[in-house]
């Protein structure tokens, strides 16, 4: 099913001075102008296009890619704010519309906000609205494990932590107890299942627990030293956010990682490097 605000891949029905027209199948026939049609192109040939609405909202086909499509979520820049709501910048010249009522608290321009993209079903317009919670599931139904890895886009600041996109799918939060200080909104970072609670809203971490945790990050510190030549400058003097970039933990587990690994006898210690023995 060919549908607005996706990508397809479209057959070439017809070519003309100032594009090609493609088989959208439900939606018709769909131009795509001559600046997006790539070299060589011929009738028959099949082409990766993103459908949406033009500034006359006529659908239209580009080979430009978005920030995202409709069904997933994004942290996108506002680039305007007049009388019919937000503007954010998604990576296509016609910039997508946040309305006032879509907006979880007043967008400003010039700042960033994690949204989730929608097709409105009266005016057929891909829009964006940061009230997620509209959309994505806020409880666990058998879908998650404890343990278990996840991709997490980092949403919404509360009181007792932060909000987190779970896989595009969910909601869930992670503590202020297991937060680290390098983690802020609109990040995307690897994290897990801390538990399902009982009102089957679901409680995250951005480390491994226990042991599993240990041994995963040790063998993560090795296999970089190896990649690098046998040593690193990223010792437990660096930066947070250096070692939350490269390995997505906190200080504090680094040095105890690096900790064990020197008792082991597995990697020498200095002021400035680390080395593997």
């Amino acid at each position: 099913m060919t549908e607005l605000g996706k990508t397809a891949r479209l057959r070439v029905i017809k070519q003309l001075a100032f594009g090609v027209f493609l088989d959208a199948h439900e939606l018709g026939e769909i131009l795509l102008p001559s600046r997006y049609v790539p070299a060589g192109t011929r009738v028959g040939d099949e082409l990766k296009v993103f459908l949406y609405l033009d500034s006359e909202d006529i659908p239209v086909a580009t080979t430009l890619r978005p920030r995202a499509e409709v069904g997933q979520c994004a942290n996108l820049r506002v680039v305007s704010v007049n009388r019919v709501g937000a503007f954010m910048d998604w990576g296509l010249p016609k910039d997508l519309l946040v309305p006032f009522s879509e907006q979880r608290v007043p967008m400003q321009e010039g700042r960033s906000y994690v949204v989730y993209l929608y097709l409105d079903d009266q005016t057929h317009r891909i829009a964006a609205t940061s009230r997620l919670s509209d959309h994505l599931q806020e409880t666990d139904h058998g879908d998650f494990q404890p343990g278990q890895q996840v991709d997490l886009l980092i949403c919404a600041r509360t009181e007792i932590g932060l909000k987190a996109v779970i896989d595009g799918t969910h909601l869930g939060m992670i503590l202020k107890s297991d937060l680290l200080d390098t983690v802020r909104i609109g990040q995307r970072v690897k994290g897990y299942i801390k538990g399902i609670r009982d009102d089957g809203r679901i409680n995250l971490r951005l480390q491994p627990a226990g042991q599993q945790g240990r041994d995963e990050l040790s063998s993560r510190i090795l296999d970089f030293l190896r990649a690098e030549g046998g040593s690193s400058t990223l010792t437990d003097r660096s930066e947070p956010e250096a070692i939350f970039k490269r390995f997505g933990v906190s200080k504090g587990s680094y040095k105890k990682a690096l900790g064990r690994l020197y008792k082991e006898h597995l990697i020498e210690l200095s002021k400035d490097r680390i080395t593997l023995l």
